[in-house]
This record gives structure tokens, sequence and C-alpha cells, in this order.
């Protein structure tokens, strides 16, 4: 257990608060949370590549964990009548395919893919277009549609680099 993994863990810890915060009404001190989760995540992944602790544990948890408070914020936010579900069902999709098939693959021993710069970007652009409906700022569904399709756009590029990477360990 080093630091990056530390700070991943964390994330799990910040999500019931967050949830508390939320349903108690204090929704900007419940930003203030997913913010804190958010800039977590930037330093862990820092910490981690620039003093080489990247770990299998924290490769798996730290996209789990990232997901985990996606979710979680997601679901306050149709709860609360802020979200459609129509959104919500598509970004669940999309979540739950990538939780579910690299944990399949994983256990089958194939190699996964580690989160690249698209897929960093697509969580740049979900914070940014759910910081857009937490507020409800003007454009904001036109906005977060975009990057729902644009992170199904990123899907599509980790199935084709997974593909890719495990033709090779095969051959």
């Amino acid at each position: 257990m080093n630091l990056p993994n530390m700070l991943t863990m964390v994330r799990f810890l910040l999500i019931p608060v967050y949830v508390a915060l939320f349903f108690f009404g204090e929704r900007f001190a419940a930003f203030g949370i997913w913010l804190l989760a958010g800039l977590t995540d930037i330093l862990d992944g820092y910490i981690a590549r620039k003093h080489n602790m990247v770990t299998t544990v924290g490769m798996m948890l730290d996209p789990l964990a990232d997901k985990l408070m996606m979710l979680t914020v997601m679901l306050s936010l149709l709860w609360a009548g802020d979200l459609p579900w129509t959104a919500a069902i598509a970004m669940l999709v999309r979540d739950a395919g990538m939780i579910i098939g690299s944990a399949l693959f994983h256990f089958k021993g194939k190699k996964t893919v580690p989160a690249n710069w698209m897929g960093k970007l697509t969580t740049v652009f979900y914070y940014i277009a759910i910081l857009f409906i937490y507020f409800q700022w003007p454009y904001a569904l036109e906005l977060l549609w975009a990057v729902i399709i644009f992170s199904f756009l990123t899907s599509l590029m980790y199935v084709a680099l997974f593909v890719r990477l495990n033709r090779k360990m095969e051959a």
C-alpha cells in the first residue's frame, strides 16, 4: 500500500461523504468533495508515475474509484431531477461496460489497457459537463450529450487497443 494507492482509497471514502452532504441539502459542500476527489485522482497519478509507484492494484482501483464517484454524482443529479434518465442510462451503460469488461479480461489473464490521454480527456470533459449540470448553466445537457458521444468513441478506441495488445501477447 503506497501513497498513490492510499489516495485512491481516500476517494472511495469520499463517496459516502459526498452522498451525505448532497442529500442533506449541502450541494456546494458536496460539490467541493467531488472536486477534492478529482484532485486526489490527479495527485495519485502524478505521484505514481513520477516516483515509479505504479502498481497493478492501483491500475485496477484508480479507475474503479473514479467510475464509482462519477456514478454517485450522476445518480444524485438524477435523483434531484437535474439529469435526464436517457443521459444517465447512456453514462451507466458505458461505465458499466468498461468496468465489467476490464474485470473479466483481467481475471481471464488478458492484458488490460491502462488509462491514456484520451481516457483522461474524457474524464476532464465529464467533469466540465457535470459542472454545467450541477449549477444548471445554459447548454449543460447539450454539452453532456457531446461528452457522452465522445466517451463512447474513446471506449471504442480502448477496445481496439485491447484487441491489438492481446493479439501481440498471443503471437
